[in-house]
Parts: structure tokens; sequence; C-alpha cells
């Protein structure tokens, strides 16, 4: 039972509340519930505000009883939890849901300044000022001081913990669960444009290696996978993600060349056969086919070209792009390791498709077709291609 005197009878409690049924241990004063809670850094008792005039007598029972186990109803905590049980949650891909379940934690356990959590924090009390700072601390970092520990600067994860914060505060809304979105305008922080883009020298060094490894039994010291090599030359020359790369199937080899099925609003596009995508395609296909028909595996291979992904694990299942990308972890740090490349040299799978976009011959409107962007604008972010201009030319 939770601690508190006697009741006395308040005329100031709205009238809609039954005060005899009050639950024990919270308070009213001045438009709000309240209830005490010990501080941080322990000593004397705070008051925590947890309610309304609006709330109901039965919300006051909930909220009590979320006390005393240890979870308390209407808070930020609660309405991520909410949301993750969702439908809309559920309908989203199994890295985005784990993305989200990770911001989640990260803004859920944010400390204040007065030592407290953010994730105890009543929904109803966040507002657009609260939302911004906490956007631009993200981004600026903070220094540690006597309650709050330090926050290294990172824009990007501003980025990403405000967006998610804001989609999470949108369905509160429709589900009930708060009264605004307090994200709605909020500007994001800038980030800084990294594109990890390997030099024409590195994207040779790096292939060759992937070549030279792969070729090596696999499991054995010093191996890496023999997709990798085949991989990167459809990323580099197709313009392709990861995500791309993983879910090319044999309907997308056509006579004329390779169709890139593109994400994120990109436009599909079809990139001309070469020496080089042939034989990668190839040595996908033989591999495929070398693990389809292991002996004693029994693998059933899909009848329609559209099912038979190019890029599988060694089960025969597509590949995930998060197995791709662990991957090419490893693989690129190997490379650095034995001096292929230097460290200032390394360069990410998605920064194939931008050495890719830059070394295509033609003008911006001929690489914005070839990447797929909606936009000049977005091609601008890939293309880093220094062109050269005629000197003015006096009248």
């Amino acid at each position: 039972m939770v601690a508190g005197r006697k009741r006395k009878f308040n005329p100031d409690i709205p009238a809609h509340i039954d005060q005899l049924a009050l639950p024990r241990g919270i308070y009213w004063h001045d438009g709000r519930w309240f209830i005490y809670t010990p501080h941080a850094e322990g000593g004397r008792r705070v008051r925590k505000t947890v309610a309304y005039g609006s709330a109901r007598l039965s919300d006051l029972h909930a909220i009590v009883e979320a006390q005393v186990n240890g979870y308390q109803r209407g808070t930020l905590r609660y309405l991520f939890d909410r949301f993750h049980e969702s439908m809309e949650f559920k309908e989203l891909t199994i890295g985005t849901q784990g993305d989200y379940r990770r911001y989640a934690e990260a803004l859920v356990a944010y400390v204040r300044r007065d030592g407290s959590s953010l994730g105890d924090v009543q929904v109803d009390r966040i507002t657009t000022p609260v939302v911004q700072r906490l956007v631009e601390v993200f981004a600026m970092g903070r220094p540690a001081n006597r309650h709050q520990p330090a926050l290294p600067a990172t824009p990007s994860k501003a980025n990403h913990l405000f967006r998610y914060l804001r989609r999470t505060l949108a369905w509160g809304v429709r589900n009930g669960h708060c009264v605004h979105n307090a994200a709605a305008g909020v500007r994001q922080a800038k980030e800084a444009k990294q594109h990890r883009m390997p030099t024409p020298a590195a994207f040779d060094l790096v292939l060759a290696f992937a070549r030279e490894r792969g070729a090596l039994p696999s499991h054995t010291k010093g191996s890496c996978p023999s997709y990798i090599a085949p991989v990167m030359v459809l990323a580099y020359s197709a313009r392709l993600r990861g995500i791309e790369v993983c879910t090319l199937t044999d309907a997308h080899r056509l006579q004329e060349g390779v169709h890139g099925q593109r994400r994120k609003g990109s436009r599909d596009s079809v990139t001309q056969w070469d020496d080089a995508m042939i034989t990668a395609w190839d040595e996908l296909v033989a591999r495929r086919s070398a693990i389809w028909n292991r002996k004693g595996r029994g693998f059933a291979i899909p009848l329609r070209p559209e099912h038979r992904v190019l890029l599988v694990e060694q089960t025969g299942n597509p590949m995930a792009k998060s197995s791709l990308e662990s991957a090419w972890q490893r693989f690129i740090t190997t490379a650095i390791r034995q001096g292929v490349i230097e460290q200032q040299d390394r360069f990410s799978l998605h920064g194939l498709k931008h050495r890719g976009v830059t070394d295509t011959v033609g003008n911006r409107g001929g690489k914005q077709d070839a990447a797929g962007h909606q936009s000049p604008t977005t091609t601008g972010r890939y293309d880093h291609d220094l062109p050269v201009v005629k000197p003015p030319r006096r009248r």
C-alpha cells in the first residue's frame, strides 16, 4: 500500500472526482495531480506531476498502481511500449523495428537536468521547445555535470531520434495516447556530408584482394566470402545500394542489362551489360547453384524467376542486408589490417554507388538517370566529379 495520511475534503479538486474513492499517495495542487518520489541524489522527496484536471478517477488509480509496480501510465516510456505493440510497428521491416527499439532506449535513458530520465516524463508535458532542445543536445553534444553524463556530438543520431519521436507522437495522437505532436515543426540538425567513396586506386586494390581471398577454400585462414568481389562489381556498375543487390533475382537479368529495382523513392533503371558485370552475375549464379544442388540438402528451387534470388546464404535462403553488411565490415577490416589500403582510405559498401555515379560519363542529367534519382539535388550528393569548364570569352 502506498504511504499517505488520511485525506480531507478539498473543494479545489475537480467535481467529477469522488474524493472518498481517491487512491492513497496522490495529491491535487494548482490544477494538477502529483505524487512524491525520492530525489535522484537521495535526501528529501520531490513532487512529480502525473496528471491534470481532465484525468478520471480510473486514470488516477492506474497511475498509483503503476507506481507500485514500477510502471507509470501516460509516460513517454509507456507510449513507446504501446507503439511497439501496434500493427503499424509490426508492419515495419525487422531491421527498422530493431532501429526503433534502439532509438526508444536512447530517448528513455536520456538524463534530464534534475537527474530524472526522459522516459518517466508525462507525454502531455513534452512541448515543442523541449524536443528542439533535445535535438540540439544530441547534435552538439554535452559535457558532464552534476546530474547528467557527457554526450558526444552526433548530428545523425539526433535526427534519427527526432524522426522516431515524431512518428511515435503522431501515432499517439491518432490512437488517443497524447493530445498533440510536440515534434511537429522542430528543426532537424545539419549533418556533415560523408560519403566514404573509394578512390579509384583503393577500389582496384580492394577488388583484387576480394578476388584473391574469395578464391581460397571457405572457412580457411585468410579467406573471405566469394560473393564479395561480384557484389562490389554490381554495386559499382549498376549504382546499387546493398539492399538492392540483396534483392536481385533472375527476373532482373534482362537481355539489354541489369534491371535495378531501387529503394527510397528512386526510379528503376536498366544498366547495360559489360564484361565485368556479366562475369560477376555468372559467378553469383554458379555459387547459388552449388549451394542449392549440394548433395543431401534437397533444397526446393523456386520455379518463377522473380523468386530465385541471386545472392543467397550458405543455407540457400536469400541473404539479408544485415548479413551482407556484417560480411563487408569484416572484409574491409581485414584489408586494412593486411595493409591493402590505409585506414583513411576505408570506404563503405554504399560508397561504391557514389563511385559509380561519379565515374558515369556524361552530364548531370545522364548521371541522374543512371542513379535513378528523382531530383538533380540528390544526384549532386552522389556526383563528386569536379567539372572542367571553359574560361569566359570576352565580347
